[in-house]
């Protein structure tokens, strides 16, 4: 099922045989950091090709009350990345009798990306929520585990067709006299839900529904919102 056979018996001479153990489920999520919370959403579309697979599939997880992880990407290295980065926070949990802050969650997702570099997880991560000092942070990674610290980033399918958006709403690029602002909740809320809408007119993969998580001092607090279903 997630992998791909190609073969062709049509074409005279050589024949060449391919199988990926990868393919792409779809997913696409978005996350604006401010100076007390973080906002993280994800659409509920699950993809295969062209196949609807689920239309309520959320891609966030909740690993503390300070910390949430959007993946999206190949579904079974979701599940198997997040299934083991779960069971590495209970460890550290059940050893040091307190939950990891996000700046650790940070620095642990990106090792276990690093550690399977000769044959990565195929998946897009953001890790969102408050640091120790109560302030919205947000890191994003590449396959292979290279770690950036934002305030604003858009991952997944339409990632590349959201990240312009971001730039120009939140961090005010190439607007002349542009003052840039400790963005409000409200306005990160409007920004992320306009994002979404944005990105299932154009996108096939990315539709149904959106989940939001909204991370301040008092916990996580859950918001769901439908997108076009076509």
């Amino acid at each position: 099922m997630f992998g791909q056979a190609i073969l062709n018996d049509n074409l005279p001479g050589a024949k060449q045989h391919h199988w990926s153990p990868y393919t792409d489920n779809g997913g696409t999520i978005v996350a604006v950091a401010g100076d007390d919370f973080a906002i993280i959403a994800s659409d509920t579309r699950l993809i295969q090709g062209y196949s609807i697979l689920s239309r309520e599939q959320t891609k966030l997880f909740k690993l503390s009350e300070q910390t949430v992880l959007g993946v999206s990407g190949c579904w079974c290295d979701v599940l198997t990345f997040t299934r083991t980065l779960e069971a590495r926070m209970k460890m550290y949990l059940h050893e040091h009798l307190k939950p990891m802050s996000t700046p650790a969650v940070a620095q642990l997702v990106s090792t276990m990306l690093y550690h399977k570099r000769f044959f990565p997880y195929y998946v897009s991560n953001i890790v969102a929520g408050l640091d120790q000092d109560g302030k919205g942070t947000l890191y994003s990674y590449d396959p292979v585990g290279h770690c950036e610290k934002n305030r604003y980033r858009a991952g997944g399918a339409a990632g590349a067709m959201l990240q312009p958006l971001l730039d120009n709403q939140v961090g005010l690029k190439n607007m002349k006299g542009g003052v840039l602002p400790n963005i409000t909740k409200e306005k990160a809320l409007m920004v992320i839900k306009d994002s979404f809408i944005s990105a299932a007119e154009r996108d096939t993969s990315t539709g149904d529904g959106v989940i939001i998580n909204i991370i301040t001092k008092s916990g996580v607090e859950v918001m769901h919102f439908p997108l076009r279903k076509d």
